[in-house]
């Protein structure tokens, strides 16, 4: 299980038992729900799972991160069924100042429905959003002695580190580029196989300038008849569940043949001039697709997955 940040809530509420009330105040339970383990241990604890159990931090990349040791546990055989996602709730007075401070958010206070508009030139910031996902990861043949209802095949990843700034992107995007050449290399596909990129898709103003810049760098001209688009524009920004909210967003495009549209777009930029989707789903065939997170730190990830023909 991915998780950027997690705890910031009870980390809030116990510093002001621990001030107000004194030390014998402070929870038991204060230390096991702080612990970046949590996510991953309490669900093992709850359903009995006795296998490998583990939480990723990787900022906003930790799902992506999750899903690539969730395969290689499945690959190397070392579990036949893997529950793997990401979680975050951290929606506090205390986890919004720490992100306006970065500059990360957006200002558009006074319009918050069309705050989050990935890939328009009026981007400032993104939205922050909580939320979980989890996706069965299965061995193709345990999943079919049990009638198991395959959604999509996991094909390759790639991961990559900026090796630049605690926050910022690297400008010229080799970072994302490299993380996306190795998940085609991973998936052996070619860049023309990709039917639909799930961008990370921030709205801010670097990341989506830089996240374009990166496809490029990988596409060619061929980056220009990919759609694109951004699930973060409408659901705001998950952080260490990003990636996988946004996984199954793109399993469904491939199950449905059908892609969410970019919301909130309206002044294209010239720095992003690719097909985001604008504003409208689209029906399209989709038999390949990168779905894409980078993280503060420079974590990239991105996950090949293809519709599974039996």
């Amino acid at each position: 299980m991915g998780r950027g940040i997690g705890g910031v809530i009870e980390h809030w509420e116990q510093t002001m038992v621990f001030l107000e009330k004194g030390a014998r105040r402070v929870s038991p339970f204060f230390i096991p729900r702080l612990m970046p383990n949590a996510v991953a241990a309490n669900i093992s604890i709850k359903m009995n799972l006795q296998g490998p159990t583990f939480s990723v931090n990787t900022a906003c990349a930790s799902a992506g991160n999750a899903q690539i040791l969730s395969a290689q546990a499945i690959e190397t055989g070392q579990a036949d069924v893997v529950l793997t996602g990401g979680s975050e709730a951290i929606l506090s007075e205390l986890a919004i100042s720490g992100f306006a401070s970065c500059r990360a958010l957006s200002r558009r206070n006074d319009d918050p429905k069309r705050a989050c508009r990935p890939f328009d030139r009026e981007r400032d910031g993104f939205v922050m959003g909580e939320g979980a996902a989890v996706i069965v990861f299965e061995e193709l043949e345990h999943a079919r002695r049990r009638g198991a209802k395959i959604y999509a095949e996991y094909l390759g990843s790639g991961f990559s580190n900026d090796g630049y700034h605690i926050t910022a992107p690297e400008p010229s995007g080799r970072g994302p580029a490299r993380a996306m050449e190795e998940a085609l290399k991973s998936a052996r596909l070619n860049p023309e196989q990709i039917d639909y990129i799930n961008a990370h898709g921030t709205s801010t103003p670097y990341n989506d300038a830089i996240e374009t810049k990166a496809i490029h760098q990988v596409f060619g001209e061929y980056a220009k008849k990919i759609p694109i688009s951004s699930t973060k524009s409408m659901v705001g920004h998950l952080i260490g569940a990003a990636g996988a909210v946004e996984l199954v967003a793109t399993v469904l495009s491939i199950c449905e043949d059908k892609i969410h549209p970019t919301i909130n777009y309206e002044f294209p930029d010239p720095e992003c001039d690719l097909d985001y989707v604008p504003n409208e789903a689209r029906d399209h065939r989709v038999r390949y697709a990168l779905s894409n997170s980078f993280g503060f730190g420079g974590h990239n990830v991105s996950v090949a997955v293809g519709k599974f023909l039996d």
